[in-house]
């Protein structure tokens, strides 16, 4: 049985799900009042909602003005995806010693599910669900929760971003040829490369996102800084 879920759970989940998919562009207003009418609740579990996005980045409230999906610049989108550099690079290192074949065998499991999604078009909505199962399940043997928490939250920021690459760009060969060479380089315990590899892939996918939002115009490039 599933689990419980309040109505503001409920909202919180749908809301999330139309900002990944884009539905709401970054800097749409989400109307508290529209909402409620929308999926015909009171206010308060839309408010509810609006604050659980809010501590997941999603989106931002502005005195006076109400709740707003975020927008993001160029400069944002590379110190998020710096910093998941900087935790995932972090967790991987501390898996790999502890990994088992049984948490091998779940990842390349989880990564033969992803390849059949992308190589058959299907299942777009859980392309990054599937993206960030397998990445997750070689960084849980480093047994670092808030580290894994904070990662959590910067791939939940970076899902729409993620799609996009994938469906938008050239991307899905690569992605996954490195999602496998990753895999490989866990079996041998090769922590030097396997974290090489991680760091490379993550941040080749934040300048080809930032590439294709700057050629739709989706982001405002950053003046360069004068001295």
């Amino acid at each position: 049985m599933p689990p419980y879920k309040t109505r503001a759970q409920l909202v919180a989940d749908n809301l999330r799900h139309r900002i990944l998919s884009g539905e709401f562009k970054g800097g749409t207003q989400l109307r508290q009042d529209a909402l409620a009418s929308d999926y015909e609740v009171s206010r308060i579990p839309v408010r509810e909602a609006l604050l659980t996005l809010e501590s997941e980045g999603l989106v931002v409230f502005h005195a006076h003005r109400g709740a707003f999906t975020t927008e993001l610049s160029v400069a944002m989108i590379r110190e998020l995806f710096d910093l998941r550099v900087l935790l995932e690079t972090h967790l991987l290192q501390h898996a790999l010693p502890n990994m088992t074949l049984e948490t091998l065998d779940s990842a390349e499991a989880i990564l033969l599910e992803y390849d059949a999604a992308l190589d058959s078009g299907s299942q777009i909505d859980n392309w990054s669900e599937y993206n960030f199962a397998f990445h997750k399940t070689l960084y849980a043997p480093a047994n670092l929760p808030e580290a894994m928490n904070l990662v959590t939250q910067l791939n939940t920021r970076s899902d729409r971003y993620i799609r996009m690459q994938l469906l938008y760009t050239q991307a899905i060969k690569k992605a996954e040829s490195e999602h496998h060479a990753l895999l490989e380089l866990s079996r041998e315990s090769n922590v030097d490369e396997a974290c090489a590899l991680l760091r490379q892939h993550i941040l080749d996918a934040c300048e080809s996102i930032v590439s294709l939002l700057e050629s739709q115009g989706r982001v405002k490039k950053e003046r360069p800084e004068t001295v």
